[in-house]
C-alpha cells in the first residue's frame, strides 16, 4: 500500500477527513515534548472535538529506544487501542520512525499517519515506510517496513525549528538532487538559506519528495534501486554513531553530509565521478555544514561501525556511489585501504 501524501496549509481540515474514517475513541496521538508546545496547538481544536487522547515522549535521538516504544505500547494498551485504531505521529523523524514502529507491531499492526514537523521528517523520515529504533548503540537496528496511511506536509511547521534542524533536513534534499535530479540539485544550490521563503520552499520540498517516492514505488523493501537513497548514509551513520558514543552528538542530516563528503571521494576512486566536481560539491557542503573533526586514531572505530551497516552483504561494506550528478551505482564494495583514503580526504578538508 502506498501512502497518500498531502501538501496543505490547512492541516486540521485534512486531518479531520482522515480521523472521521475511524471509530470514535479509537484515534490516538503520539508526540514529543517540543512539538507538543509548538505544533500541537495548530490541531488542538480537532483533538478536543474528536476526543483524541495523546501520549508525549521525550525527544532526541537517545530516546529512540525500546523503552520509549514500551511507553507507547503501554499507553495504547491502557487506552483500549485495537487493530482498527489509528495512531497520529506528530513530530520529527525520530518520532515518526518510532511511532510507525510502535503502531506496526502493536497487536500485529494498527494504522498510523505521520504529520512531520521538521524538514528532515517532511522530505525523508516520514516517507517510504521505514520504521524503527536504535539498539545497542546502532542506528535503526530494529524496525519493519510499513507504509503510513497518509503523510500530511505543511511548511508552516518549519517556522518552529532552528537553523541547525532546518539544515539537517536540507541535507536529505541535497542527497535527492545528487542521486536523481541535476535540476533539483541546482535549485537547492540557488535557494537562499539565510532568508527562507516558506511558500517557495513547499514546491521545492514537493520536488524532493517526488524523488524519494520514485524510489519507494519502484523498490518498496529496498532489494535493489531504492538503495540509491543510501548515498552518504553508510559513512554518515558511522559518523552519527561515533559522535553519539563520544558525547558530541550531531544531527542526522549533518552526519549524512559528512558521509556524502567521504562517499564522493570514494565515487571518484571507484565509479569515475569527476574530481573537480567532487571538490566543488564538498567545498559548498563544508561552507554550509562544517565537519565533525576526527583523527587517524578514529578510523578503526568508524570502520568498525560501518561493518554493522544493514546494507552490507557477504561481509563487504556496501556503498551507494555516484557516477555523475543524477547517476548512481548501488552495491559498491570498497576496500579498507580505499575507505582510509576517503577518510584522509575528509579529514584534510579546510574551509576557505
Amino acid at each position: 500500500m502506498e501512502s497518500t501524501i498531502i501538501f496543505s496549509h490547512q492541516i486540521e481540515k485534512e486531518l479531520e477527513k482522515i480521523v472521521s474514517r475511524f471509530p470514535s475513541g479509537k484515534v490516538f496521538l503520539l508526540t514529543e515534548d517540543v512539538p507538543e508546545k509548538r505544533c500541537l496547538p495548530l490541531i488542538q481544536p480537532l483533538m478536543d472535538r474528536a476526543m483524541i487522547r495523546k501520549v508525549v515522549i521525550s525527544g532526541g535521538e537517545t530516546n529512540k529506544s525500546i523503552h520509549s516504544v514500551g511507553q507507547v505500547w503501554e499507553f495504547l494498551s491502557k487506552s483500549g487501542a485495537d487493530r482498527k485504531s489509528l495512531l497520529i505521529n506528530l513530530g520529527g523523524g525520530m518520532l515518526t520512525d518510532l511511532g510507525g514502529f510502535a503502531a506496526s507491531t502493536f497487536k500485529r499492526g494498527m494504522a498510523f499517519i505521520n504529520i512531520p514537523t521538521t524538514l528532515l521528517a517532511q522530505v525523508d523520515a516520514s516517507l517510504g515506510g521505514k520504521t524503527g529504533i536504535n539498539f545497542n548503540g546502532l542506528k535503526n537496528e530494529i524496525g519493519v517496513f510499513q507504509e503510513p496511511e497518509a503523510v500530511l506536509i505543511n511548511t508552516g511547521f518549519l517556522r518552529t525549528i532552528d537553523r541547525a534542524n532546518f539544515l539537517s533536513g536540507y541535507a536529505e534534499m541535497i542527497k535527492h538532487g545528487l542521486i536523481k535530479s541535476p535540476e533539483h540539485w541546482k535549485e537547492l544550490r540557488a535557494f537562499d538559506l539565510e532568508n527562507v521563503d516558506y511558500e517557495a520552499l513547499q514546491e521545492i520540498i514537493a520536488h524532493s519528495v517526488a524523488v524519494k517516492e520514485w524510489y519507494v514505488q519502484h523498490d518498496p523493501t529496498e532489494k535493489n534501486i531504492r538503495k540509491a537513497l543510501n548515498f552518504g548514509h553508510t559513512a554518515g551513520h558511522a559518523f552519527e554513531s561515533f559522535a553519539l558514543q563520544h558525547n558530541r552528538p550531531v544531527l542526522h542530516g549533518f552526519a549524512v553530509v559528512y558521509g556524502m563528503m567521504v562517499e564522493l571521494c570514494l565515487s571518484v576512486k571507484k565509479t569515475g565521478f569527476g574530481g573537480n566536481e567532487m571538490k566543488l560539491i564538498t567545498g559548498w557542503l563544508l561552507e554550509q555544514y562544517g565537519k565533525l573533526e576526527i583523527t587517524e586514531e578514529d578510523y578503526a572505530e568508524l570502520y568498525e561501525l560501518m561493518t554493522h551497516d544493514k546494507k552490507n552483504e557477504a561481509g563487504c561494506i556496501n556503498f551507494t556511489l555516484l557516477r555523475a550528478v543524477g547517476e548512481v551505482e548501488i552495491n559498491q564494495d570498497c576496500s579498507k585501504e580505499l575507505i582510509v583514503e576517503a577518510f584522509d580526504y575528509y579529514r584534510q578538508l579546510i574551509r576557505d
